[in-house]
């Protein structure tokens, strides 16, 4: 079937935002730049406190130091633009900003689960193989190991933004969306989307899927020899370091794996699910890692000038 070549070309899409809240603009404003600030200093000074303390620098702190970043990044994609919108009550994004909302939210996304996978293989390893720790964990492993999920999830965020913009869109520039995602982008295409729709599933919904079960087949292990310890203090400690990260792990690739490998599922439990994965965890994370962890906190009261507990 042609195309009719009084189509104009989109240069522009207009974010409908959250579904059936006309009149609630203010409190989703105030809301959010709550969420937004909180995510921000958290962040900020879970990355200040691991770089300036000594006792820090260590594997599982410069993952987490790494995780700290792309939480930075990730609630910066999708947030000041809707905070913009809000404040200006304009939906209009450029088809570059678009772009650039679909590419980031992937490589950055991509960039936790896969570092949420580094980060278990680091308690694997330490609770596993402890005499042989520093050996495996070196200097060496560990820039490699962030060096390998930024580069991989950069690769992985730049097929899908180049499949997904390389369509032609010439009709509804609507995205039913508080952000510019694949899939209600691709709606608008003016062309067969099965390839990119295909490509995505496998992708975005697979990669979280084969992270989680690696994940679960860590935890099996880790958890037998967790049982099998003799000091009650060391499966304390051990389930104590393993318990904040669990809960980071299941509440970032639950969501995740629910809205990419059900598209269709209803506005209702799309809306709240994204929100919670671009919005609320990215808060949540430096709050789970540190409510437990005497080092972070100790590092934390140092950095503001307090005193610390003798190592």
């Amino acid at each position: 079937m042609s195309m009719n070549v009084n189509h104009t070309m989109v240069t522009h899409f207009i974010l409908l935002g959250i579904p059936k809240t006309n009149g609630l603009q203010t409190s989703l404003f105030v809301t959010f730049l709550a969420f937004y600030l909180c995510t921000l200093l958290g962040n900020l000074l879970i990355f200040s406190a691991i770089l300036t303390d000594a006792h820090l620098h260590t594997p599982m702190y410069f993952f987490l130091c790494n995780l700290s970043i792309a939480d930075l990044g990730f609630s910066s994609v999708s947030t000041p633009k809707f905070l913009a919108n809000l404040w200006a009550k304009r939906r209009t994004i450029s088809l570059g900003g678009c772009m650039s909302q679909v590419f980031f939210n992937h490589f950055l996304g991509s960039t936790e689960c896969l570092l949420f996978t580094v980060m278990v293989y680091d308690r694997y390893v330490a609770i596993c193989h402890p005499l042989r720790y520093l050996l495996i964990m070196n200097l060496r492993v560990c820039a490699l190991l962030a060096a390998g999920t930024w580069i991989a999830s950069s690769y992985h965020a730049t097929i899908l933004t180049s499949l997904t913009f390389t369509l032609p869109y010439c009709g509804s520039n609507v995205v039913e969306y508080f952000f510019c995602d694949i899939f209600p982008v691709v709606k608008l295409a003016c062309a067969d989307t099965y390839v990119v729709k295909t490509v995505s599933f496998t992708n975005i919904g697979v990669v979280p899927m084969t992270c989680f079960l690696l994940l679960l087949a860590s935890y099996v292990r880790i958890i037998y020899s967790v049982l099998k310890m003799n000091s009650a203090e060391g499966r304390r400690k051990a389930g104590s370091t393993c318990a904040s990260h669990l809960a980071v792990v299941t509440l970032f690739v639950g969501p995740c794996a629910l809205v990419y490998t059900q598209p269709q599922l209803s506005k209702r439990l799309v809306t709240p699910v994204q929100i919670s994965g671009n919005v609320v965890m990215p808060m949540l994370n430096p709050a789970i890692y540190t409510l437990r962890n005497k080092e972070v906190k100790a590092a934390l009261r140092k950095l503001r000038g307090g005193q610390t507990p003798a190592c």
